[in-house]
């Protein structure tokens, strides 16, 4: 590639982003009032089912590694994170991944939240803000210190509420698998790709693939 195609690539890539932000408010302004009055429901059911908060805000990373919160809608036991360390020996994915099958802190609302995915409903905030985006890479739980060198790649886009692997395994994908997914995704867009995606991702929703 010589130096003269770099600024127009640079170009081209901004073009896009500012192309998919526009889509995505476009989005959110025809959903939003249904959407928000399932949010709301959906917070009462949780708040009924288990003392706690009904929305919690997690550390995610961003596009170049930019830490945000990511907006969900409570799916366990508001001492989870004290109980964690009590179910390492029943991780089912390599650390530093942390997926437990039936897990005791899932609460019963949550559990059924995450079967459809639905705790993940109130991440449209994320998108209104845009720290996140409809369709990319999903921001994970892992730590950048514990990403290799090769896998930095997925952070050079700005994550999504859909992406690769919610379509392909939804939990079932170690990290490492996550990356190869993800970064094949942020090479690959087009119109045709994200809707092949969406798809596949209602697909695998509504047939509860990989839910824990």
């Amino acid at each position: 590639m010589s130096r003269r195609q770099i600024p127009v690539l640079v170009e081209v890539h901004a073009a896009r982003r500012h192309v998919r932000r526009i889509a995505d408010l476009l989005v959110l302004a025809l959903s939003m009032p249904i959407v928000v009055a399932v949010i709301a429901l959906l917070a009462i059911a949780v708040k009924l089912d288990s003392p706690g908060p009904a929305f919690v805000r997690i550390q995610r990373l961003g596009r170049n590694g930019r830490p945000f919160g990511l907006l969900k809608l409570r799916s366990m036991r508001r001492d989870a994170e004290q109980l964690k360390r009590t179910l390492e020996h029943l991780n089912v994915l390599p650390w530093p991944d942390f997926k437990v099958a039936d897990d005791p802190r899932v609460t019963r609302t949550g559990r059924w939240l995450r079967r459809y995915s639905l705790d993940e409903l109130p991440q449209l905030y994320n998108v209104l803000r845009g720290e996140i985006t409809l369709i990319g890479p999903r921001p994970c739980s892992i730590a950048l210190a514990d990403y290799q060198l090769w896998q930095t790649e997925r952070l050079d886009v700005t994550p999504g509420l859909v992406g690769r692997w919610q379509a392909d395994g939804r939990g079932t994908l170690d990290f490492a698998g996550r990356c190869r997914l993800d970064i094949r995704q942020a090479q690959s867009r087009s119109i045709r790709v994200d809707l092949q995606l969406v798809a596949g991702t209602v697909r695998s929703v509504l047939t509860a693939k990989g839910a824990y």
